[in-house]
């Protein structure tokens, strides 16, 4: 079985190096019998996926260059949030790569019990996403009852203006420029 190792330190992580993460992980690796295809390392924050080798390393899964991704810890993998952290194990499933985490025994999608811990990452996940829509539906309430409008703003239109433009002939796109509003609502105006 192919395997790629990732490893991640902060550059906030004061005295951490990933080299100790990385020694563990290949001496793991060689237990398990599988041949390390290539080893992928970050010292940025884990707080966004807009890391060089993160983003490399999906892509050679997305591409089956490797068959299992092994890492030390989960918030060495992501700290971006547990909905964001569970996609991106989900995108790993989607790809046919498998997942381990070295420290925490029971983030495995290699073992007998893969199709578990896969269901219940999604069962946590769909919850994340009920509770996030149910966040945002409470921030909207609570803002409509301040009375703030939402949306949009309402467009300020002079009709005779854009009446008048309009049956000299200018085009809808200088009646919006003279104006400053958008080509369409001239046209509704007009229409």
């Amino acid at each position: 079985m192919n395997c790629a190792i990732y490893a991640r330190v902060s550059t906030r992580d004061r005295g951490q190096d990933f080299c100790k993460q990385l020694i563990a992980l290949r001496e793991f690796a060689a237990k398990q019998g599988w041949t390390i295809y290539r080893e992928f390392v970050d010292q940025v924050s884990g707080s966004t996926d807009d890391r060089p080798a993160f983003q490399a390393m999906f892509l050679d899964a997305s591409q089956r260059r490797f068959s299992v991704l092994l890492f030390w810890s989960l918030d060495r993998l992501s700290r971006e949030g547990v909905l964001e952290t569970l996609t991106h194990l989900q995108r790993l499933t989607g790809y046919g790569v498998a997942w381990r985490s070295f420290t925490e025994q029971y983030l495995d999608s290699t073992g007998i019990f893969r199709d578990a811990v896969i269901g219940i990452l999604a069962a946590i996940a769909k919850q994340e996403r009920v509770r996030l829509a149910e966040r945002v539906r409470a921030g909207l309430e609570r803002v409509r009852r301040e009375g703030k409008r939402l949306g949009r703003p309402i467009a300020k239109v002079d009709a005779e203006t854009v009446r008048s433009l309009r049956s000299q002939g200018v085009s809808w796109s200088e009646i919006s420029r003279r104006t400053g509003v958008a080509r369409a609502t001239c046209q509704k105006v007009c229409g």
